[in-house]
Formats: structure tokens, C-alpha cells, sequence
């Protein structure tokens, strides 16, 4: 059992936390005495959503950085911002995440489901490396979904301008997020920082009533649990490379533990992020 102010003095920052899965693991994470990066798009959202966990949490030590992760420009200033802001980042948590009904293309060109939910944190970890690795012993924690189990494979169409619908592009980014994970995690192995990917379950959140048609689903608070889990709980200190579902370290499918696909897709993932960017500081 977790208990209260277990991590005081570490820095931890949530993606997508102005509302949903992600404000309540910020809170969480936040109510055990992290020093909280708060991240979200919207100014005045995460103003909010600042203040709200200030107050039912007591800890003041919450700090907005802003990013929209349609823009690729707009990860490279978070990961900077970061990076002035600390310079050890305990644990990073990749939630932020979208539901596309129809095909759109981001400022760079790319599909926008694909881009915000893999190539934006994918791009945004690799970045925030130094940080991560200075804090050792520090964990990544990557929200992927059980979607990922049917996700359609075509190494030629992951922007799917051959064939598009929402929910296997939702898919196919969520199987791209727990292959970079497993990748991750092998890459960074003996380093001190640890990977680890879960499903947070059917949680009644906006996404879930955008992509699902669904009114159901546990709460928010639910849906953090075992994102707060991989977080802060020393039930998992030095685990990595898993895939958890309430807490609990499970299988996840066959295709993402395929390794000539987890480097195929690192490879396409890299190639796509530097298509616009300057090289990432640690991929080999």
C-alpha cells in the first residue's frame, strides 16, 4: 500500500492532465508529495486543473507546462521547458491521447492519432532522456490501451491514407506506444530508469464517449489506478518492460512482442519525428 508523501522531492510529470485519466493521476501522484509538470494544451484548462489539485491535494508545488501535441515544434519546447525547469525528472507519464472519427492531417503533416498518441510521446521521452537517466532510479510510465490487441499491421500505411477508420488507427497507435515501451525498456536496461506500459480499462472519459459511443466505464479515479501504480509503488521498483492491467503485470498480444516489428517501428517512429526535427538525444 502507497502511503502519503512517498514522493516527496521526487519531480513527476503527467501528460494530458487537465482532465480524465490524466488529472487524476496527476492528483494522485501529486497528493503523495510530488513536485507535479503539470502538462496540457489549453492555458486556461490547465490553470484550472492546477488549481483544483492544489486544493484537494494541499501541495502547491504544481507547475503548468503547456504543449499541443499536434504541433512537433510545440514537444521540442515542452521537452526544453522541462529540461530548464529541473534537471532530474523522476517519473514521466505518458497519458495524453486522442480519438479521431475521421482522418486529419497535424501542422507536419501527419495523421493526427498516430502523431498525438506515439509519435508525440515517443518523441517527448527520447527528449527527455537526461533528465530521466540523472534521476536514476526513475520510471516511464506509458498509457496504452487493450485496443492495441486488434490493431491492423501495414508498416506502409501508418498514417492510413490507403484505408482509415478511428478505431484502428486508435489501435494501431496504441500497439505503436507498447512497442516503444518494450523497446525503451531494453534500450535503457542497467541504466536505472525503468518501462512499463498499461490499460487503464473502460474509463468513462471524453475519448472513451468520442471513440466508443460508450456513457459507461469506471471513473476517472479508477482508471488512474494502475498508472499511479507503475508511478510510485515500490511493489514494481526495478520491474521493466511489462504490460499491466489492475495492478497486475499481464501479456499483452503476440505482434508486440515481435522484435523485428518493435525495431521497424522505432526505426519509422525516429524517421518520422526527424523528418522535422533535429536528432533526438538517445536512440541508439
Amino acid at each position: 500500500m502507497i502511503t502519503q508523501r512517498t514522493l516527496a522531492g521526487r519531480t513527476v510529470m503527467v501528460t494530458g492532465a487537465t482532465d480524465g485519466i490524466g488529472k487524476e493521476t496527476a492528483r494522485q501522484l501529486a497528493g503523495r508529495g510530488a513536485r507535479l509538470l503539470l502538462h496540457g494544451r489549453d492555458p486556461g484548462r490547465a490553470a484550472a486543473a492546477r488549481r483544483d489539485i492544489c486544493a484537494t491535494t494541499g501541495n502547491d508545488d504544481v507547475q503548468v507546462v503547456l504543449a499541443d501535441f499536434t504541433s512537433l515544434a510545440q514537444v521540442r519546447a515542452l521537452a526544453a521547458q522541462v529540461r530548464a525547469l529541473t534537471d532530474r525528472l523522476h517519473v514521466l507519464v505518458d497519458n495524453a491521447g486522442v480519438y479521431q472519427e475521421r482522418r486529419h492531417l497535424t501542422e507536419d503533416g501527419l495523421e493526427t492519432t498516430f502523431q498525438v498518441n506515439h509519435l508525440a510521446p515517443f518523441l517527448l521521452t527520447n527528449l527527455l532522456l537526461e533528465p530521466l537517466l540523472a534521476a536514476a532510479p526513475a520510471r516511464v510510465v506509458v498509457v496504452s490501451s487493450a485496443v492495441h490487441q486488434r490493431a491492423p499491421i501495414d508498416l506502409n500505411d501508418l498514417q492510413g491514407a490507403r484505408r482509415y477508420d478511428g478505431y484502428s488507427a486508435y489501435g494501431l497507435s496504441k500497439l505503436g506506444d507498447l512497442l516503444f515501451a518494450y523497446e525503451l525498456a531494453e534500450r535503457l536496461s542497467g541504466t536505472g530508469v525503468t518501462v512499463n506500459a498499461l490499460h487503464p480499462g473502460a474509463v468513462s472519459t471524453k475519448l472513451l464517449h468520442a471513440g466508443f459511443r460508450s456513457s459507461g466505464g469506471a471513473t476517472p479515479a479508477e482508471g488512474a489506478r494502475t498508472a499511479v501504480y507503475l508511478a510510485a509503488s515500490p511493489d514494481v521498483e526495478g520491474v521493466t518492460g511489462g504490460y499491466f492491467v489492475d495492478e497486475r503485470r499481464t501479456t499483452s498480444s503476440p505482434a508486440s512482442y515481435n522484435r523485428e516489428l518493435r525495431a521497424a517501428f522505432w526505426k519509422l517512429s525516429e524517421c518520422l519525428t526527424l523528418a522535422h526535427d533535429e536528432p533526438v538525444s538517445a536512440t541508439g
